[in-house]
Formats: C-alpha cells, sequence, structure tokens
C-alpha cells in the first residue's frame, strides 16, 4: 500500500472561518444555509459596488442627455448654447465660466450618420459616446486645426457615402454627447455666441440636400440638472443605457458584471425588495468610495508637484487611463476620479500640446492639509507670466454637486480676460476666497458660504511649455489668520 499524500491545512475549510462580515459556518466544507444566504448577499453587494464604480462614465453619459432633453434637445438640429456663460444655476459638473458652451445630443440610432459643421475658429471641441469614451476632437484640437470644417459621425463599420472633404469619426454607441467651446473675445462671449449661432450646423446625413434649420436653446441663468443619482437609482440609469444602446457598446466582461447585478439588454430590470435593498447599501458606499477617490486620494501620481496639493485631473497623462499604454492595466481609480468630477474626455486635456487645447489643476485643500472651508479666509498667488496662450481661470465648486458653488456671484470665478483684476508690481497676482469681501482689491475675491466646503479649479487655455515642464508653479491656497 502507497503512502498517501497528507491534505494541506491551506487546501481545507475549518468548520468556522471569522471574516469582515461575521463568521461563516461549514460542515466538512459544505456551507451551511445561513452562510450561504450571507455570501450570497455579499456578493451581489461587491457586485453592486463595482457596478457603480466602473459605470460612472454610463450613468453621467446619460444624466447630461436627460438634462438636455429636459431643456428642449430632443433632435440632433436643436443645441443648447451658454450665450451668456454658463452660471451657478445649472447642475453640471465642474463646468467652466470661461468659454460659450454649445452641447447636443447625437443618436445614431434615430437619425443615422450626422453631420456637424463648425465655424473657423472654434474653441476645444469634442464628441464623446454613451460610455463618455473619446470620438473625435473638433475645433483647434481637432484635425480642422481651427479652420472649421466638416465633420461625420457614424456608427462602427459604416461604408456608406460621406460629404465631400468631411472629417470622419466612428462611434460604436448610438447617443453620443456634441460638446463645442467658443472662446471669448476682449472679455465677452457676444463674438463668440454670434460665430456658433451662425456657423454651427448639426443635421442627418439622409437630409443633406435641405438641412433642417439649426436651434439654439440658451442655457445661461436657467436651472436644469446633468449630474447622475448618488443613491439606488444610479442602477436604473445605467440601465437605460443598455437597454437603448448596441449589445457590443461594452464588452463581454462589463456585460457580465452588470447581469450579475439584474442589468441586461432586452431584459426589464426589476430587482426585488431584497435586491433594491442590497442596491442602496451598495450604491452608499461605492458614492462614499468614488468621494474619497476624488477628495482624499491615496494615489501620489495625483499630485502635480511634491510640495503642493495641486492635483491633475488624468493621473498618468492618458485621456483612457492606461498605465504604460495598457502594460499595466487601466488605473481604475483614476477614471472613477475623472468622471465623477468632470465632463468631456479628450487627449487635448491629456496630452502635452503647447499651445493648444487646456490644462487643469484641482485642490480641495489648503497649505497646511486641511479641506477647503467656506466660512474662512483664503489668498492664492499665482506667480507672474502664468504659462496660458489664451486665458487662465479659477472657478471654485460645491463638493455636494460639483458644480459651480452657488453664491450672489453668478459666476464664482476669477478670468484674466474677463475680468479687470489687480496684478501685484511683479507681475503675480493674489486671489482671494472667503464670506465676506475684502476691503482691499474686492475684484480678486470670490465669495464662499460659511458652513460649506468648496474646491477649485486652476484651468490654462492654450497651455505652454513652462507649464508641462513644471518651471511655473502655483502657490497654495493659505488660510489667513481667524
Amino acid at each position: 500500500m502507497t503512502d498517501e499524500l497528507a491534505i494541506p491545512e491551506k487546501i481545507q475549510t475549518p468548520d468556522r472561518v471569522e471574516t469582515r462580515i461575521g463568521a461563516l459556518e461549514f460542515r466538512d466544507g459544505f456551507p451551511t444555509d445561513d452562510t450561504a444566504q450571507r455570501l450570497f448577499d455579499h456578493l451581489d453587494f461587491l457586485r453592486a459596488v463595482e457596478v457603480f464604480l466602473q459605470c460612472v462614465p454610463a450613468a453621467s453619459l446619460e444624466a447630461m442627455r436627460s438634462g438636455m432633453v429636459d431643456i428642449g434637445i430632443d433632435a440632433c438640429q436643436k443645441l443648447a448654447i451658454a450665450d451668456d456663460l454658463l452660471d451657478s444655476n445649472p447642475l453640471f459638473l465642474t463646468g467652466n465660466t470661461d468659454t460659450v458652451y454649445v452641447s447636443g445630443i447625437i443618436d445614431l440610432d434615430r437619425d443615422g450618420p450626422t453631420v456637424v459643421e463648425i465655424p473657423p475658429g472654434c474653441g476645444p471641441g469634442t464628441v464623446n459616446d454613451a460610455w463618455f469614451r473619446f470620438v473625435i476632437d473638433m475645433g483647434r484640437p481637432g484635425p480642422d486645426r481651427g479652420q472649421g470644417g466638416t465633420y461625420l459621425i457614424v456608427p462602427t463599420g459604416y461604408d456608406g457615402p460621406v460629404p465631400d472633404s468631411a472629417f470622419v469619426a466612428q462611434s460604436p454607441s448610438s447617443t453620443n454627447w456634441l460638446i463645442l467651446r467658443g472662446m471669448l473675445v476682449d472679455g465677452s462671449p457676444d463674438t463668440a455666441t454670434r460665430s456658433m449661432r451662425d456657423g454651427v450646423k448639426v443635421y442627418p446625413l439622409t437630409q443633406v440636400e435641405a438641412p433642417p434649420v439649426t436651434q439654439f436653446v440658451s442655457m445661461s441663468k436657467r436651472p436644469f440638472n446633468t449630474i447622475h443619482a448618488n443613491d439606488a437609482g444610479f442602477y436604473d440609469e445605467v440601465a437605460a443605457v443598455i437597454e437603448r444602446e448596441p449589445i457590443d457598446v461594452i464588452d463581454p466582461e462589463t456585460r457580465g458584471l452588470l447581469a450579475s447585478v439584474g442589468i441586461r439588454k432586452d431584459t426589464p430590470f426589476a430587482p426585488d425588495a431584497r435586491m433594491r435593498s442590497i442596491l442602496a447599501d451598495a450604491a452608499g458606499v461605492a458614492n462614499g468610495t468614488a468621494r474619497a477617490i476624488a477628495f482624499r486620494t491615496r494615489d501620489r501620481d495625483a499630485f502635480l508637484y511634491p510640495d503642493r496639493a495641486w492635483k491633475t485631473a488624468f493621473i498618468g497623462g492618458d485621456y483612457r487611463w492606461l498605465i504604460d499604454d495598457g502594460a499595466g492595466g487601466r488605473n481604475l481609480d483614476a477614471r472613477t476620479m475623472f468622471f465623477y468630477l468632470a465632463t468631456v474626455n479628450t487627449p487635448a486635456m491629456a496630452l502635452e500640446m503647447p499651445g493648444v487645447g487646456s490644462q487643469y489643476a484641482m485642490t480641495e485643500h489648503d497649505s497646511t492639509g486641511e479641506l477647503l472651508d467656506g466660512g474662512r479666509d483664503y489668498v492664492l498667488t499665482l506667480p507672474a507670466n502664468v504659462p496660458a496662450q489664451d486665458f487662465w481661470s479659477i472657478v471654485i465648486y460645491d463638493p455636494q454637486t460639483r458644480s459651480e458653488l452657488r453664491t450672489d456671484q453668478p459666476f464664482p470665478s476669477c478670468n484674466s480676460q474677463r475680468d479687470a483684476l489687480t496684478y501685484d508690481d511683479d507681475g503675480s497676482i493674489t486671489l482671494r476666497f472667503g464670506p465676506n469681501a475684502p476691503a482691499e482689491r474686492p475684484e480678486n475675491w470670490i465669495r464662499t458660504t460659511a458652513g460649506k466646503g468648496w474646491f477649485t479649479i486652476l484651468r490654462l487655455y492654450g497651455p505652454l511649455a513652462p507649464w508641462f515642464d513644471r518651471s511655473w508653479v502655483p502657490g497654495d491656497i493659505e488660510p489667513r489668520p481667524t
């Protein structure tokens, strides 16, 4: 008789295992009924948390689509325009107060291939798909290089007719978001507004011979919501995306994750009471996790400077959040951080493109490491020669909505082109933040609200080499003595 191999202890399951979800009980390796049920509840919870974190881009684009529809943007030729800039009335993830936005929804399933004409001098523009993935840039960072032109947005695999000289972009999704930006001229939006109204046209290719008139709806000074739910309603938003979009808009792995919580194309999303309770719990944890990732990051690569609180929105400098071009996989937390706080996914924000596009730095902490407090006074010094070919701005935001902070200032911002700011003798500028206007240089002041936190984004339009080589470094936000 040969000797039996001793069974290694590491492959066996004890009758009782202490875990973070309590004691798990087994009978010779078989889970008890109670243990099996608790484990399945926990598994459903884990997967629901992961669905939330992975699908923030989809829910956010769906919220944008829904918000546009709410203000009448229900056809491709209907466009929203921030003709008097984007103030703090709309709920719009970290929107800027600096450019004339034009926003529209392209529906390839409804309209088929869709034409977008843009005028010369158009600022940065982008099309993102239903999962907030990059489709194409327009304007200065796009193939027209600011000269204007005709674009054709088509479904993946399209091989039909194309207008002469059109720039063609394929999208895997039916729903696509078009966002254009017009630049201020002498601090005013009027020139950009006229250019957009006269020069932007969107219509189905099938109507190229007699295009419908492009209609513009002002979204300035208008309250509406474009932000996804942070409760169990989040899963309903994602389910709506899956039902509307082609099945291969996402890969089988992601489809399987969604199916594990009941979200599946051509199948009603109807969770029972047990699953609804789990989804509500998971949304609470996932939303909190997204907030920790966004506002309390543990990723040192998020920080732009070793001795400053300023962070980048595109950790790793890749608009796909790929590590080493994919060799290291995808930085999932970096992607969650971006889409929980922002919209518009484009290489022009992530890559080093001196003089083109825009760059961003954000912070919610002061120079002492404390969160910014709306009841306190702060100063921020920007050294001379801010490396922005076009202009720079500072906008402050509400951490709850991640939208512009609502105060009696309709634009919670300072803009080097729009505002009559006062500079120091050495060319630097000191900005002030607080609940009450300072006696000196109130033109350099942005109001905050006692009892509310805030965070801010520094934007550089047409960023120059000193930004990319880090030879120009902004100061930290410094608290004033109380």
